[in-house]
């Protein structure tokens, strides 16, 4: 099934342990005069007709956003996959109108503006799965991903332990999207360092 925009909803992994940041909650970290997660959100709301955001623990930490928490329904934090299935489960239950979610990251505050046309014009040409592809890596966690799939997804996450992305998108044909830009438009805020470059990058 192809996917136009309207038809499109978000769901912003937000969950992610922040080792390298000493265990913090990377998209709430302060970047300019807003939170990391506050960028990924401007960029992605006007591609997308609604937004939620996928992490465990209290959900109260996001009020301020407004926004849906949709926490893993799959036991032992099995990383981005749960985060996606969860994203997927809730647009068939609460956005009717939705056949495709797309995942980003909550840590990466420059994400194209142009993200969603781009990957749901690669469905158009053919593709069950789109993934963005930047400066010669792919990101497998930026996905459009259709909803009808939730139901072989659960079953690989839990029946068959499958956690990597690349291992269950393997049985599915997926549209590799070439995006350009400086910085990088993926860019992941991990450590530090990358907050350090990040500001940079937002003053210049």
């Amino acid at each position: 099934m192809n996917a136009s925009q309207d038809h499109v909803v978000a769901v912003v992994l937000a969950g992610g342990q922040g080792r390298r940041m000493g265990f913090v909650d990377k998209p709430l970290m302060p970047l300019g005069d807003q939170t990391l997660l506050d960028h990924v959100i401007s960029r992605l709301a006007p591609q997308c007709s609604a937004i939620a955001l996928n992490a465990n623990g209290n959900p109260d930490r996001f009020q301020s956003f407004q926004l849906p928490v949709i926490a893993d329904s799959v036991d032992d934090h099995p990383g981005p996959l749960a985060g996606i299935l969860a994203g997927l489960d809730w647009a068939a239950l609460h956005q009717p109108q939705a056949t495709h979610v797309i995942s980003v990251p909550g840590d990466a505050p420059f994400i194209p503006r142009d993200l969603v046309a781009k990957l749901t014009q690669a469905l158009g040409e053919g593709a069950e799965l789109a993934r963005a592809h930047s400066f010669g890596r792919r990101h497998p966690v930026v996905g459009l991903w259709p909803v009808s799939i939730r139901a072989d997804l659960r079953d690989q996450l839990v029946n068959h332990d499958i956690r990597k992305i690349d291992l269950f998108t393997a049985d599915y044909s997926m549209a590799e999207v070439e995006f350009e830009g400086v910085p990088d438009p993926f860019f992941n805020v991990n450590t530090p360092e990358d907050r350090t470059e990040a500001e940079r990058i937002l003053r210049g």
